[in-house]
């Protein structure tokens, strides 16, 4: 995979370097261990808790199957799961991390560039990273605060426009009017995610959706029989509280909220170059339109499901979060080193912020393509595991593993949107290109799915998204080439094709082999062997580099982890 596959065979351990940094190996924050091995550190701590918020979702989303299945009620709560759905793309996973990590990386760059020349109080007072933080929280908070109320009021239409043909709405306003709160405590969550990411601070950011479904789950198992489904709404509100106050100590003790005479001292320039720029219609309308049309294939997905028999939405949205784990999980490593190629960007080294993408794109694509081939072959034995009991049926099953298999032909397509995206966003003004890219997947997805539907129902709808994502992915793949970061786009293209052949013979595998195992539990265990298994031995034949690479890798972060203890 052009400069990843290189990196993959003896250039895992360079990453890169902090704005100035002259060393020859880069230094974390705090001139303690080496950069490459912070970064292991940072991922692997990333990788546990994101691992424990994959675990806390799956519980979740087994108790809404155990004590809701997947109709009428379960259905309504799902409509009013989309407003924290969109608020988490806009305000945690994708618009503000987009938005503000780069701004305190550069924020940051500009308080090492000038603390030299100033006195311990000068340097507080003028200090570009509290700046930021007081003249950008209050007004996010406030204009949120606002938002929620809004859509506390006006839940009635919200839930007409997302579902017209739900036959009750009645029990989904409710429920929109509990999950609304999400849109003040999720903006003020993700902005305090950014700040921390930024300052490379990854243990509490990481640690926000394991109390996000902590509090869902403890609030519903306590309230079920008083409230029903409401009270799984209900949980989403007290989990969002709970992603903040998670937060809140890391924020105060690395970040602060901005020293109060720091208007007054600092000079007017300074706190204008703070400002301005931050609030500019230009510089965050690519962001959030970017982040809106990715979350709108959601929408799309409520809309058509709406008209369709009751249980359609739970099918599609159990199968869509079962499937898109792989791409979770491979994304972490992205996370991590995000403000890491921020920093580079902000620094002009455009040669080693070009190594960290291609190598961040070769693992997140090795990764989400294992973890597509053991999803597409054990959907059935998978989902029986986890859902099938309480209310949720032998039929719920099938149906939800079939539309789960159809789905799995995106992941790909998501997990290199999330790589991609985040070097578009690096720079100190974000580009209209991938909001441009990821309307035209979301129009791909819109009349892909307004025909699909009416023939194939939900697994018309799932296909659609598959398209419209791959769309998107195709696009940013040959615009970041030639826009952003010089990456090999061809060199890159083919080893991913490479990494997908291993995948389908790797699926095809499980696919036979599953059912001749009677046991699902037995059957799945015995998959998360044989998949990977298939899937080397395939890429070993078809000399796909990330996967010769891979035994050296993981000797080198081995290596790593005993040195960082």
């Amino acid at each position: 995979m052009s400069g990843a596959a290189g990196s993959a065979r003896g250039e895992a351990s360079e990453s890169v370097a902090p704005s100035g940094s002259q060393a020859s190996e880069s230094v974390a924050p705090g001139g303690g261990q080496p950069l490459g091995r912070f970064l292991a550190k940072a991922a692997a701590v990333t990788a546990g808790l994101t691992a424990a918020g994959a675990v806390f979702g799956l519980v979740r989303d087994q108790t809404i199957a155990h004590l809701f299945g997947a109709g009428h009620d379960s259905d309504a709560f799902l409509i009013a799961w989309t407003v924290p759905e969109m608020a988490s793309t806009l305000l945690i996973e994708d618009a503000m991390a987009l938005l503000m990590v780069p701004a305190f990386s550069h924020a940051l760059a500009r308080r090492a560039a000038g603390r030299s020349a100033l006195t311990r109080r000068e340097a507080r007072a003028q200090d570009p990273v509290r700046l930021l933080v007081g003249a950008t929280l209050p007004r996010l908070v406030v204009l949120l605060a606002a938002v929620a109320s809004v859509l506390v009021v006006a839940a009635p239409a919200v839930v007409a426009v997302l579902a017209p043909g739900l036959p009750d709405p009645a029990l989904a306003v409710e429920c929109t009017r509990l999950t609304a709160l999400t849109v003040l405590s999720f903006g003020i969550a993700g902005y305090f995610s950014a700040a921390l990411r930024a300052h490379r601070s990854f243990l509490s950011p990481a640690a926000i959706y394991v109390s996000y479904n902590v509090g869902i789950i403890g609030t519903m198992v306590a309230l079920h029989t008083l409230w029903g489904v409401r009270a799984a709404a209900a949980g989403v509100a007290v989990g969002g509280f709970l992603m903040v106050l998670v937060q809140l100590p890391a924020f105060v003790r690395n970040v602060g909220f901005g020293p109060p005479r720091a208007k007054k001292t600092a000079p007017r320039s300074q706190r204008d170059r703070d400002r301005p720029t931050l609030i500019a219609f230009g510089v965050i309308a690519p962001v959030i339109f970017f982040a809106v049309f990715r979350q709108s294939q959601v929408l799309v997905e409520r809309f058509l499901a709406a008209s369709l028999p009751p249980g359609a939405i739970s099918h599609l949205n159990y199968a869509q979060k079962v499937a898109q784990m792989p791409m979770v999980l491979s994304l972490m490593i992205c996370t991590v080193t995000f403000p890491v190629v921020a920093q580079a960007m902000a620094g002009g080294e455009r040669e080693k912020a070009r190594r960290r993408v291609e190598q961040d794109l070769a693992l997140a694509s090795l990764a989400v393509l294992m973890g597509t081939a053991l999803v597409i072959g054990y959907a059935p034995q998978i989902i029986q595991v986890l859902f099938e009991r309480g209310a949720f049926t032998h039929e719920d099953t099938l149906a939800t593993a079939s539309v789960m298999r159809v789905y799995g032909l995106g992941l790909l397509g998501h997990c290199l949107v999330g790589a991609l995206s985040r070097p578009f966003f690096s720079t100190a003004r974000p580009t209209w290109f991938p909001a441009f890219a990821m309307g035209a997947g979301l129009l791909v997805n819109v009349v892909a799915g307004a025909f699909a539907v009416g023939w194939w129902g939900t697994y018309g709808i799932a296909a659609a998204n598959a398209a419209g994502i791959s769309t998107t992915a195709v696009l940013l793949l040959t615009g970041l080439g030639s826009r952003i970061i010089a990456i090999q786009v061809r060199r890159v293209a083919v080893s991913i094709g490479r990494l997908g052949v291993a995948a389908v013979a790797a699926a095809a595998t499980g696919w036979i082999a599953g059912p001749k195992i009677p046991d699902p539990m037995l059957s799945a265990a015995l998959g998360c062997l044989l998949v990977p298994a298939m899937f080397g031995a395939t890429g070993m034949a078809i000399r796909a580099l990330e996967v010769t690479a891979l035994p050296g890798q993981i000797s080198q972060l081995t290596q790593r982890f005993r040195n960082v203890r």
